[in-house]
């Protein structure tokens, strides 16, 4: 008796070069190439060495919130409490420093504690009560946590950070011309590209930004996921907060004003769509040099910081309509 021949079923979509170079990563590297070359070709000054890690140290800072910030679009959600957080943990970090004596390394940790703690409490209003909007709740706490910042310090400032050198140098210290900052962001990003892509926690991201439903009933644990997702989110606010603290050599409760609009605009240039399941977390890492290497560019000329405003939104909006621009296909007339 012959035996039934089996089937398999493969879920891989198979590989197709022509889709693997349209995708948007692809197009976002040429606009990264051209605006080099353009650069180069606008100032004299542009390609150096020393010119180009200098002024990179002025957009990673703000960049390191960008790589949490990715998982949090993933999932279809958004934090605009990012800056908050960064202005509370850097005054908790400062007072605890100043005011309560501790030493500068433990005063680091705290600045730590203190953003998880806040990206903690985000994520835990999101779960427990499921019907409030991300948006909503995150401009909540925007706004607490900077009222908290100005609780404890008032108008002041709170500093005296210069005078300890190794903590100066995670800003403006160098490996040869390459800034400690920059092996710290290029380390860290590796780390969180690998979870996004090659880990089971990733790929539930994805999934819960697809459909939340559907993952749910797939067993994957999302009010969890969405819970680590927000605590990551405050962590990595707290990273930059220690940068900027390091770069200023003191903190007001009024830093990072602004940084949250600057964070989401890298994302969604790198193409992370903003109603989740979609974006590749290379893209975001190119996009964030593409903005920040054309402002640096720009500025040498001394362009208007209205101009590179409109630039910038224009780069956004292309990047929003490209995944939507798809050819129509012609109607075969009889």
């Amino acid at each position: 008796m012959n035996q039934p021949e089996l089937r398999k079923i493969s879920a891989d979509t198979p590989f197709s070069l022509k889709t693997f170079f349209l995708k948007w990563e692809w197009f976002l590297l040429l606009i990264f190439i051209g605006i080099n070359v353009m650069n180069s070709l606008i100032s004299p000054y542009y390609l150096s060495v020393n010119g180009l890690f200098t002024a990179t140290n002025s957009f990673l800072e703000k960049a390191f919130i960008a790589l949490s910030m990715v998982f949090v679009l993933i999932i279809g959600e958004i934090d605009i409490s990012v800056a908050s957080i960064v202005a509370l943990s850097s005054v908790v970090m400062a007072e605890s420093y100043n005011k309560l004596g501790l030493p500068m390394g433990l005063a680091l940790v705290v600045c730590l504690l203190v953003g998880s703690l806040c990206g903690f409490l985000n994520g835990l209003i999101l779960t427990r009560f499921r019907e409030l909007a991300p948006m909503i709740v995150t401009l909540g706490t925007q706004i607490l946590y900077r009222g908290i910042a100005l609780i404890i310090l008032g108008d002041q400032a709170s500093g005296g950070f210069t005078s300890i050198k190794w903590y100066s140098n995670f800003y403006w210290g160098k490996i040869g011309p390459v800034p400690y900052m920059f092996i710290a962001f290029a380390v860290l990003a590796v780390i969180m590209g690998f979870i996004l892509h090659k880990t089971t926690f990733g790929k539930r991201l994805y999934a819960i930004g697809s459909n939340r439903v559907a993952a749910k009933y797939a067993g994957i644990r999302v009010e969890r996921s969405r819970l680590v997702v927000y605590t990551l989110s405050g962590l990595f606010s707290a990273i930059t907060a220690i940068f900027l603290v390091a770069r200023m050599g003191s903190t007001r409760p009024n830093v990072a004003i602004g940084y949250e609009l600057d964070v989401i605009s890298m994302c969604v240039l790198g193409g992370i769509l903003t109603d989740g399941g979609k974006g590749n977390f290379v893209g975001a890492v190119i996009s964030i040099f593409t903005i920040g290497l054309l402002r640096y560019g720009l500025g040498l000329i001394n362009v208007q910081s209205q101009l590179m405003m409109v630039i910038i939104g224009a780069l956004l909006i292309i990047a929003v309509m490209a995944p939507h621009l798809k050819p129509k296909r012609r109607l075969k007339s009889d």
